[in-house]
């Protein structure tokens, strides 16, 4: 069974593991039926599972849809998280975006889809440069006051924008982001430059989608499994096939190996085993991908395992990052007795 943890510095607790929804609707051309997903639905409450999430924007409302027509009976055991910020209507310029009208008209449409009256968990879906972030702070509030969103959480965006945000509900009074949802797995650890830092910072939960990378840290690629050409496509422009990465997918397989147990359960303990603060998505097209997964939470990685996978994906910080933590420049700006100098662990 699923264990619980608090959701950012919120006393919310979510499962340690959370259901992505992108799969589930066919209005894209893909995805699984109602019933398939509604079975999905099924064996991830049947496991503890409570941590939903989803986002208007997937199948065109589709997918929430069916998560309103499975919720009756289960509504209050459920943390249900949606998104809004991308374009329902592409005709229309403001059903896109982060300003308070497209807000409000996404929130209320995804009430009416989920069948419910209010939403767990609201995501800042992307970062949306033309809005100030003070409007879409305030607006975020405003539904909170009204009783409409519970919590309120951000995507994609950048950690500056992050950071302004959230000191500036700070200082107002409002509320604050309790949740970061990033791109985060051994082929993408470039979040740690800022965003994880940012993170920890203000106490969000990391809420990581694509652990898997897309598919090619389950095998599919090094395996010899079949594959999907658009899919594969899509992971060939974000280079998660290149040479570099498939060494890191074959180090999983046979870390999977070792312990017998599937890379996809390798690939998702790895992002857990960042702490305490980190939530894997985990989407499924069937019950057997979604019970694959969960098994992720009985995998312990060995010290050696993680070194191995840490120094095959690590990136480079770059600048400030690499300038600052130099000999010369910590010289500088501690004194050459640094050594002798017993600063905090996290410093």
């Amino acid at each position: 069974m699923l264990r619980y943890r608090l959701l950012g510095r919120s006393g919310l607790r979510v499962s340690e593991i959370c259901l992505g929804t992108m799969s589930m609707g066919q209005d894209w051309g893909f995805g699984a039926d109602e019933a398939t997903s509604h079975r999905i639905l099924d064996a991830f409450a049947e496991a503890g599972g409570t941590f939903l999430d989803t986002a208007n924007k997937y199948h065109n409302g589709q997918t929430e849809e069916y998560i309103g027509r499975w919720l009756p009976g289960r509504r209050d055991r459920m943390v249900v998280a949606t998104k809004y910020t991308l374009a329902m209507d592409h005709s229309d310029p403001n059903t896109a975006g982060n300003q308070r009208k497209n807000m409000v008209r996404a929130v209320e449409d995804s009430l009416r889809r989920l069948g419910t009256d209010y939403i767990d968990l609201l995501w800042v879906h992307a970062w949306d440069r033309y809005t100030p972030y003070e409007e879409t702070m305030r607006a975020l509030d405003d539904l909170i006051r009204a009783g409409k969103v519970l919590y309120i959480g951000i995507s994609d965006t950048p950690a500056w924008v992050v950071s302004a945000s959230n000191t500036l509900a700070e200082l107002r009074g409002w509320s604050q982001f309790v949740g970061l949802q990033i791109e985060y797995s051994l082929l993408q650890r470039t979040p740690e430059r800022d965003l994880l830092p940012m993170a920890a910072h203000f106490g969000l939960t990391t809420v990581a989608w694509a652990p898997l990378a897309g598919g090619v840290l389950t095998g599919k690629y090094t395996r010899g499994g079949e594959l999907d050409s658009k899919r594969s496509a899509t992971n060939e422009a974000r280079g998660r096939t290149s040479e570099q990465s498939l060494a890191i997918a074959r180090a999983v397989d046979d870390i999977a190996d070792a312990l017998g147990c599937s890379s996809a359960q390798v690939a998702t303990a790895w992002v857990q085993s960042r702490g305490y603060g980190f939530i894997p998505i985990v989407g499924a097209r069937k019950v057997s991908q979604l019970q694959d997964s969960m098994g992720a939470v009985k995998v312990e990685l060995a010290d050696e395992h993680l070194t191995r996978l840490d120094d095959l994906s690590r990136v480079e910080m770059g600048f400030p990052h690499d300038f600052l933590a130099s000999d010369g420049v910590l010289n500088l700006v501690r004194g050459e007795i640094r050594d002798r100098i017993d600063g905090p662990p996290d410093r």
